[in-house]
């Protein structure tokens, strides 16, 4: 696994292969490119699913609940001499204050600090008090690309090209880029973009890399994904997922054991619905994605637990600390 110290490939004023910028320098042809990428902004203006989009699978979980997104998780796309890390981060949000949001914000601050380029992500038509909030952790000499997200929502072009001028006044971005995440419209546009950023640099992962994360911290995402699809605002932020077991010892069948804890004892009857029927639907949704994911057929339990103030002790707080 990477550690941030060996992110910082950035800072230089040369760009190597198409010039986008006037000051652009020519560089060698068959060099190797390779850089970080940062996907900032509010909760539920669509980080994750860009992420997703730019790396063609599913890396990072998605739900319409505020910081769906917990962990820093890096997607990695390798395309030709070009090696793309995109680092997804929850959403920046001030709404709620405890120990878990507060490292969650932290995390983001944190990752705008080794990065070749940001990726600054609103949503056409709307930008509120959580968009204003992001713009001060912006890095005001850095490669910050303004990103419109959702732009088919905006059927106006007029109040569209109204809306990106009303969010260029707050920061003097790089670029402008419109898109569709969802739709996966624009999204080859802005990877033209980026690689005019990239710094000449080694591969820091395989070719064939996704993510530098293993495949049981993405099971366990994909339950919790799950979970606060079916159950929304009835589950609150600090249930996890634990994977007891993850074995591919047959070669035909991965047999998997989650637990879902959560904090006090009615919690886990939501999660468990009438006559179990909530939990089996999340257990199942959960394990044909996870199918999808390794390619392979999947035995999936998943148990129900009640961990009592689990949600502040250190041990669980660790996890979402840089």
């Amino acid at each position: 696994m990477l550690n941030d110290e060996a992110a910082t490939l950035g800072g230089e004023d040369i760009v190597c292969g198409e010039a986008m910028h006037g000051d652009a320098t020519h560089c060698d042809a068959d060099a190797t490119r390779c850089g970080f990428i940062a996907i900032v902004g509010r909760p539920n203006v669509g980080k994750s699913t860009l992420m997703n989009h730019l790396i063609g699978q599913k890396i990072s979980i998605t739900s319409r609940k505020p910081q769906t997104t917990r962990h820093q998780i890096k997607g990695v796309l390798t395309e030709g001499n070009n090696q793309y890390i995109f680092v997804d981060t929850p959403g920046f949000q001030n709404r709620y204050v405890n120990k878990l949001n507060n490292l969650l914000n932290q995390a983001v601050v944190d990752s705008l600090s080794h990065v070749d380029v940001v990726l600054y992500v609103v949503e056409a038509g709307i930008f509120n008090a959580g968009d204003e909030a992001v713009i001060p952790l912006l890095p005001t000499n850095g490669n910050v690309v303004l990103v419109v997200n959702k732009q088919d929502k905006v059927k106006d072009r007029h109040e569209l090209s109204k809306y990106i001028s009303h969010v260029q006044a707050k920061l003097s971005f790089k670029q402008v880029v419109q898109l569709s995440a969802k739709h996966h419209t624009g999204i080859d546009a802005m990877l033209q973009l980026i690689k005019s950023y990239l710094p000449e640099s080694p591969f820091l992962y395989a070719e064939d890399q996704l993510t530098d994360r293993d495949s049981k911290f993405l099971v366990a995402e994909i339950i919790r994904e799950k979970l606060f699809r079916h159950l929304g605002q009835e589950l609150p932020y600090n249930v996890a997922v634990i994977i007891d077991e993850y074995s591919t010892k047959d070669p035909a069948l991965t047999r998997i054991s989650a637990s879902i804890v959560v904090d006090k004892a009615n919690q886990k009857g939501i999660v468990i619905g009438n006559n179990g029927a909530k939990l089996k639907t999340i257990s199942t949704e959960a394990r044909l994605d996870i199918e999808r994911m390794i390619d392979s057929k999947v035995f999936l339990q998943v148990w129900v637990k009640v961990k009592s103030g689990f949600a502040q002790t250190e041990k669980f707080l660790q996890q979402f600390k840089s």
